[in-house]
């Protein structure tokens, strides 16, 4: 799910090799030695984005001794050489390959049942382009924490200098906008912030997070898994908290014309709303009866009366 980008602080858009970023202030609070951590990411036809994220992966710097770092990549069927190339400049990879049918919710479960022993699990999109001391921040960041909740990483548009995925925080009172939770998008502010939901960006979660709150909730086959995800962890009493810094830069994905296109009629208007790249009915229903009460008879029919009514003043 995304969010509106928002302005960030001057130094958002600032070189991140030149960031205050302090790799040796963050080993202070940073974890012991013999830290594993099982990177989790998924891809399509993204060869180009995808190197460039594993690229900024591996010049991870700052990081305490005895840290090492696997990634477990689900590829969806990808025809432009995704593969061939991760498999040629990242051999220590762990590629899986399977069908376009599978999304990234799906991707994101194979990939964690294929990371076996870890003591932390940080998804990663491929279309992020992380700061070199990004993983030794969000390390520090969960140490400083207690090791016991989730961190979130947010992402900054370069050449916007805006926000433009986070952590999300509820705001009380009306649970819905437009059928959806009403939230705000937070900047990082040099202090870990609680949230109450996430992106799925870059998100960094603790062995003993995950073996409460498991996976990404198989109801969710694309969308959605990452907000139920952190939602369903603060339920449970688990703390989920947005960095003091920016993890790196991912701009705002275009936006999806899809249901909304103009002369489509309503039948096209609301199979195009129905499908997994936008708001199928089951999962929504899901996210809708576990994080919408009691706003959930409105949140749950809201979005498709609406695409309906849009489709027919469109004609």
């Amino acid at each position: 799910m995304t969010g509106r980008a928002r302005r960030c602080s001057s130094t958002a858009g600032e070189d991140f090799a030149s960031r205050r970023d302090d790799p040796q202030k963050c080993r202070k609070a940073a974890p012991k030695m013999g830290v594993h951590i099982a990177v989790l990411m998924t891809c399509h036809n993204r060869k180009a984005k995808t190197l460039n994220a594993l690229a900024t992966l591996s010049r991870q710097r700052g990081l305490p001794p005895g840290v090492t770092v696997k990634v477990h990549l689900v590829d969806a069927g990808s025809e432009d050489g995704t593969v061939a190339a991760v498999t040629r400049e990242f051999p220590d990879a762990d590629v899986t390959s399977v069908g376009t049918d599978v999304f990234w919710g799906e991707g994101m479960r194979i990939a964690s049942q294929r990371s076996g022993r870890f003591d932390y699990q940080m998804w990663l999109n491929d279309d992020v382009s992380l700061n070199e001391t990004a993983l030794t921040m969000l390390l520090a960041t969960s140490a400083r924490l207690g090791g016991t909740a989730v961190v979130v990483g947010a992402m900054c548009s370069r050449g916007l200098r805006t926000t433009t995925y986070s952590g999300l925080r509820r705001q009380r009172g009306i649970a819905w906008r437009s059928g959806h939770l009403r939230t705000s998008l937070l900047d990082p502010s040099g202090t870990p912030q609680a949230v109450d939901a996430c992106h799925g960006n870059v998100v960094l979660i603790p062995r003993s997070v995950h073996r409460r709150i498991g996976d990404i909730d198989a109801a969710f086959p694309h969308n959605m898994g990452d907000w139920d995800f952190s939602l369903r962890a603060r339920k449970a009493g688990i703390g989920v908290y947005l960095a003091p810094e920016y993890a790196g830069v991912c701009e705002l994905n275009p936006a999806l014309v899809g249901s909304t296109e103009p002369g489509i009629g309503v039948r096209e208007a609301l199979r195009r709303k129905l499908s997994k790249r936008e708001l199928p009915f089951g999962p929504w229903r899901v996210f809708c009866l576990r994080h919408l009460l009691p706003w959930t008879p409105y949140s749950l029919f809201f979005p498709y009366i609406k695409v309906t009514a849009r489709a027919m003043l469109n004609r």
